[in-house]
């Protein structure tokens, strides 16, 4: 928004002034512009009005530079009620106990790991990494929170780098223990995501599946951030220290990987049960070779 201001004139002074001297002054007031719409993102998922918590999130520090002036005052002063504006959130560690989460609907578990004997299979024609890139590019520009968490955006590099360690860009690869494609989603979770955001894409197109992947990304990001970090989403690697479980990108990374279920819990701190996996995926979000595809 943009910060408007306005000149008052000097009523109480009316008798001691010319009355054209006023005419010229009212003349002189700024008229506030009107707010430009928000333009709708087209094809992407929508909130669902059933279960979306009405408060917006708090704003970033940057958003907060941008909100508008205090309400304006008025010659005889009545008494109001503040609004209600969360303050802005300075911590960047987690809350040391899990706020109840504020979105209910969650997916399904992951399976159990498939034996390490266990090949994966191929089926169909691999996308080329020109046309992988383009559909991560353009998963990554998507808004997958319109309503509650418009800020919620996946970095291009961490949807990169996630696809290259689920399966080094290949689109069709089928894995031993059920995952699919590009960011080797699971049938499951991929029948839950589109019944909650109101869409119909196919695990199988690697398109889809890349939307698919940073549909989920989005979804963790959400629930986590609202339970530890007080609807503070930013994925900045600038916020975590060397403790794996100081930042919500990591904790983001870990629940693409193990479920959400093993990474954030109502009442318990957040936990981080797969170090490995999230050290590789922050090391290719700035060294992997799909970076310069």
């Amino acid at each position: 928004m943009i910060r408007r201001t306005g000149r008052w004139g000097a009523a109480a002074l009316a008798g001691f002034l010319l009355a054209s001297a006023l005419v010229g002054c009212a003349a002189k007031g700024e008229t506030p512009q009107d707010l430009a719409a928000p333009v709708a993102v087209t094809d992407a998922p929508t909130d669902t009005p059933s279960d979306e918590v009405t408060e917006e999130p708090s704003p970033s520090a940057s958003a907060v530079e941008s909100m508008g002036a205090a309400p304006s005052r008025s010659a005889t002063p009545t008494p109001t009620k503040k609004p209600t504006k969360k303050p802005t959130r300075t911590a960047t560690k987690p809350l040391a106990v899990a706020k109840p989460p504020t979105e209910t609907q969650v997916p399904p578990a992951p399976p159990k790991p498939a034996p390490s004997s266990c090949k994966p299979s191929y089926k169909g024609t691999q996308a080329t990494r020109a046309e992988v890139k383009a559909a991560l590019t353009d998963a990554a520009g998507r808004t997958y929170w319109p309503s509650s968490a418009p800020d919620i955006k996946i970095p291009l590099n961490l949807l990169k780098a996630t696809a290259w360690q689920e399966s080094g860009w290949q689109s069709n690869i089928y894995a031993c223990d059920g995952g699919v494609g590009l960011m080797q989603v699971m049938p499951g979770t991929a029948t839950w995501m589109n019944q909650r955001f109101e869409q119909s894409y196919e695990i199988d197109a690697y398109r889809d599946n890349a939307y698919l992947g940073a549909t989920y990304l989005a979804w963790a990001t959400k629930y986590i951030g609202d339970m530890y970090f007080e609807s503070d989403f930013r994925l900045d690697p600038a916020l975590c220290t060397s403790e794996l479980n100081s930042c919500l990108l990591n904790a983001v990374i870990a629940a693409y990987n193990f479920g959400h279920g093993a990474v954030a819990q109502e009442g318990k701190p957040l936990a981080i049960p797969n170090p490995s996996y999230v050290r590789n995926v922050r090391a290719l979000m700035s060294e992997c070779v799909c970076l310069d595809y």
